[in-house]
């Protein structure tokens, strides 16, 4: 199974990015890890609502003109060197 998978979704507001986590106990831990992006206005772990298989997600807000696609791939790219970091570390 996979640690995470990210969706970019659109709302009236703003597009976002859910990331949602396999194991929900590394919410806080992935957001930390998040924030070091200078092109995120705000990270929240939110509840999912609907037919998602996490109880939880992590919602990212983008800086305004940021690439919202060009973003996704960064923060995948970053999330899969956690998870590989994490698994070597134990």
């Amino acid at each position: 199974m996979l640690p995470f998978r990210s969706e970019i979704r659109n709302s009236p507001s703003q597009q976002t990015i859910k990331i949602f986590l396999t194991d929900k106990s590394l919410d806080g831990k992935i957001k930390k890890h998040l924030e070091h992006f200078k092109e995120i206005e705000s990270i929240e772990i939110r509840e999912s609502i609907g037919q998602n298989r996490a109880d939880e997600n992590i919602t990212v807000f983008l800086k305004d003109d940021v690439d919202i696609n060009r973003m996704k791939t960064s923060i995948d790219s970053s999330l899969w060197w956690y998870f590989e970091k994490d698994v070597v570390d134990e």
